[in-house]
């Protein structure tokens, strides 16, 4: 019996990415071998900040912006929004010795349709990095993929920020972040709100076919190798190994893992007839002409963009692509609820922030 583990074997076929703020997790994972990216997100930064053994470092962040700091003159909301972002960087500085690539921070969803306040956003995170020790060129700024934050992704690439394109549902969106440059576009396996109430979460048979995300990341995946873009395809929002396995079959450039995920891959073993990397995926060749865009929970109502190569997302404004999504009703669903998520538990660490910068 092969004393490989499954987490072996899958990143043996595809760069993994550990999508955890916890030290812990990533010095669990990477004794061997270490992540590559280590990406995060609002939830996951609330998830750290209420963590008893995160005081010190949520501690740390707050002390440099209460009432006897330098900038006690400014308003409390502004403290505890510059509070939160050191609080992201200190978290990310913490994973940083357990990667080779990049880390990754998000951007504020209350930003996603403003495109100058996206940037701004952005460029702060990088001299906020730069200034913890983190170079610009191992940082990777998260942008959910609204029209006018992808047309921030196309003028961040050009002062050499690279972006991720996240809340990412559909194959305009992906095509968008191709055109914008950015180096990672995320697509969502499952939607955001399964990880906050399980009971939405679906098993599937045969999670490669059946699963309603599959076709349109093998969409991109293809779509990605035929127009030759250097944007890598990195899934998310993954909940089970299995759904792990399903993803390797579509060949992705990455896989961004959760601990519990990455536990799981850990304590598994790999089959002993695993799939060799060169070998053909199982699942059917997508047809290039009619991608699907994006699919409902029953799989059932797929759009088709017949121009999708041909049409410039980015022009006017992203017009095309707010229109694509306009017209696609699971894409507009899950990036809202995605952004509400995000913007709830952003509020939720604000708060934190907010009360020990109000005491006394």
């Amino acid at each position: 019996m092969s004393a490989q583990t499954l987490l072996a074997h899958v990143r043996s076929r595809v760069t993994v990415d550990v999508d955890s703020m916890d030290p812990a997790v990533a010095a669990r994972h990477a004794e061997h071998t270490k992540f590559s990216d280590m990406t995060s997100n609002q939830a996951i930064v609330y998830s750290e900040a209420v963590r008893p053994e995160r005081a010190a470092l949520f501690n740390a962040a707050c002390a440099q912006f209460r009432s006897g700091s330098s900038v006690a003159q400014l308003p409390l909301d502004t403290r505890a929004a510059d509070a939160l972002d050191l609080l992201t960087v200190l978290l990310a500085k913490e994973v940083y010795p357990h990667l080779t690539g990049r880390v990754h921070a998000q951007t504020s969803p209350s930003a996603a349709y403003d495109t100058e306040a996206t940037i701004l956003h952005a460029k702060k995170l990088v001299s906020l990095f730069e200034a913890n020790g983190i170079p610009k060129s191992r940082v990777c700024i998260k942008i959910p993929a609204t029209p006018e934050s992808i047309v921030a992704c196309r003028y961040l690439e050009q002062l050499g920020i690279r972006t991720l394109a996240t809340c990412l549902f559909s194959v305009p969106q992906a095509m968008a972040a191709h055109q914008a440059g950015c180096l990672y576009v995320a697509p969502y396996f499952n939607e955001l709100r399964v990880h906050f109430e399980p009971e939405l979460w679906k098993e599937y048979a045969d999670t490669a076919r059946e699963h309603p995300a599959s076709q349109v990341i093998k969409a991109i995946v293809h779509l990605y190798q035929e127009i030759g873009s250097s944007t890598l395809v990195m899934p998310a929002s993954i909940v089970t190994a299995k759904e792990v396995l399903a993803l390797v079959s579509l060949k992705p450039n990455h896989l961004t893992l959760s601990g519990a995920v990455l536990d799981q891959l850990a304590a598994a073993q790999a089959p002993e007839e695993a799939e060799s990397a060169d070998s053909k995926p199982h699942h059917p060749d997508v047809d290039l002409k009619a991608h699907p865009t994006s699919s409902d929970a029953n799989n059932t109502n797929i759009m088709t963009v017949p121009d999708v190569k041909t049409t410039n997302f980015l022009e006017n404004n992203g017009s095309a692509l707010r229109e694509a999504t306009a017209a696609d009703a699971e894409t507009t669903r899950k990036l809202a609820d995605a952004l509400k998520i995000f913007g709830e538990m952003e509020a939720k660490t604000k708060e934190l922030i907010r009360a020990v910068l109000s005491a006394e």
